[in-house]
């Protein structure tokens, strides 16, 4: 594993300021909490989308027995974070959210989670949604679905859809050992053909289509949540054409994890995604030759597998987790959000965030506490994201029976920045699949645009790049159909609009 460390080291800018965030959850127009007894252990996540297309990021966040709400961005620029609620039928039962355009009119759609029948919300372009599941052909039947992924394959007009269900809370013999069946959902026509099993099923808790061998064919990773499949279980990888599960033959060995949430960035600067998956315990993050996945050593400081403050020593349990460039300075950072399941006598009870600052060295140090986001309550979803448009990535966290918390970056001396909102030909308006790159000097970093992973939230955003002190950087597009674009030249500190088939333009 001197490969990761080494490859950062020699790409690796100066250091810039400790990161600082700053409240905002107190201005909130609503106090939000997701809430719930057994049934909302698990799920707790957030949607983060700009529904009407004003360049601000809106938030639709899960609340359990508690509906959902819809939290419209109202910050003017570069000023204080600030929303204001929007309007939303009162909807129940929800464990996430992800947003895409499932019917390529370029607006975005929501499909949400529930511990109940999920929904498919149709995006009408000014933050108000009409329910497309019936129309859509989606499955009705009320499983407890706590993951979620999306892509394109072929010529569909539609995307395939993965969904992810916890334990069958109607087996008698529960809740142990009675892991739900997942389901691969695929287009048929302009609608939904019956649902596809994929079975043995574990507690999935996180899926991710990703194309991790960058080969042109993703594949379907899923987290699987070990506390309820107990010893039989593994997590799992799904190639697409045809349907089959991976294994051992396939160089694929079985791992075993309390396995709640996947994130996915390359950090080698060799262009193939790395992969974290948070659990109880350690959390994993694995290196990728291509082949397979080898888990880095532990002085990469990544493992944060007990809390970093305080005086509980027992094992933390991971949630929600993203990649994501705090400071600018051209090295992914890592967000880990942490809490007791509910009252787990062998976990720790007060378990911080993580807010992993990657280093010049390609090790990961701990800044939560410094960045003052080391909150203690029992955190599931979140999701980074700059919510006031100057450059620096904004924090939000879904807490289960505590508020919802955002957090304004405020850090100083940050790297310069550039944001690339791509837009692909119809119906895959969002480029989902995409492969995004960014040049300074001999360096290239790359990102893939996903739908999926994290712990039941998801975001679809323009994809952030954190530049250190170029001035300038020079990018391109692969597109979902293996076309790509030449190199431009672009500005830093600026959101740039891309569309398939143009030339980059200043986003409205």
């Amino acid at each position: 594993m001197i490969r990761l460390l080494s490859a950062l080291l020699l790409a690796a800018g100066p250091a810039l300021a400790d990161p600082a965030f700053t409240d905002r959850g107190a201005a909130l127009p609503v106090r939000h909490v997701y809430s719930g007894g057994w049934s909302h252990f698990v799920g707790g996540g957030v949607a983060v989308f700009d529904c009407d297309d004003d360049g601000r990021a809106d938030l639709f966040a899960a609340g359990g027995e508690t509906p959902a709400v819809l939290l419209r961005n109202v910050t003017t620029t570069a000023g204080d974070i600030t929303f204001a609620i929007a309007p939303l039928d009162d909807i129940t039962g929800v464990t996430g959210a992800y947003p895409l355009d499932l019917d390529g009119d370029d607006l975005l759609d929501l499909f949400v989670l529930r511990n109940g029948a999920n929904l498919l919300l149709r995006g009408t372009g000014d933050c108000t949604f009409t329910d497309a599941t019936a129309a859509l052909n989606l499955p009705d039947d009320a499983r407890w679905s706590t993951a979620f992924s999306a892509t394109w394959e072929g010529g569909n007009t539609l995307p395939t859809l993965a969904v992810g269900n916890y334990v069958d809370a109607t087996n008698p013999d529960g809740p142990f050992g009675t892991c739900d069946i997942n389901h691969l959902i695929r287009p048929d026509g302009d609608r939904y053909g019956p649902p596809m099993p994929l079975k043995p099923g574990y507690c999935a808790l996180s899926m991710l289509f990703t194309d991790w061998r960058r080969d042109g064919a993703p594949m379907l990773r899923i987290s699987n949540d070990r506390h309820y499949y107990i010893r039989d279980g593994y997590e799992q990888m799904y190639a697409l054409d045809p349907l089959r599960e991976l294994d051992e033959e396939d160089g694929w060995p079985r791992l075993h994890l309390w396995g709640m949430g996947i994130a996915s960035r390359d950090l080698t600067g060799d262009g193939l995604p790395e992969v974290m998956l948070t659990s109880m315990g350690d959390q994993m993050l694995m290196t990728n030759d291509g082949t397979g996945f080898t888990m880095v050593p532990y002085a990469t400081g990544t493992y944060a597998q007990r809390p970093f403050t305080g005086d509980d020593g027992r094992p933390s349990t991971g949630w929600h987790a993203e990649f994501g460039d705090i400071d600018n300075d051209a090295r992914p950072d890592l967000f880990i959000a942490k809490g007791n399941v509910d009252q787990m006598p062998g976990m720790a009870t007060r378990d911080p965030n993580n807010l992993l600052m990657q280093g010049a060295d390609g090790r990961f140090v701990e800044k939560a506490d410094v960045a003052g986001v080391a909150t203690t309550a029992r955190s599931r979803g979140a999701a980074l994201a700059d919510l006031n448009g100057d450059g620096r990535l904004d924090l939000v966290v879904v807490n289960r029976r505590a508020p919802l918390e955002v957090w304004q970056n405020v850090t100083p001396d940050a790297g310069n920045w550039l944001m690339l909102d791509i837009r692909g030909a119809a119906p895959n308006t969002r480029a989902v699949g995409a492969i995004v790159e960014v040049r300074t000097g001999d360096r290239v970093q790359t990102q893939e645009i996903t739908v999926g992973g994290g712990h039941v939230s998801g975001s679809a955003l323009p994809r952030h790049f954190g530049l250190g002190r170029a001035t300038h950087a020079e990018a391109r597009v692969i597109w979902p159909d293996g076309s790509a674009t030449g190199w431009q030249a672009m500005d830093a500190n600026r959101t740039v609009r891309w569309r398939q088939g143009g030339q980059p333009e200043a986003a409205p």
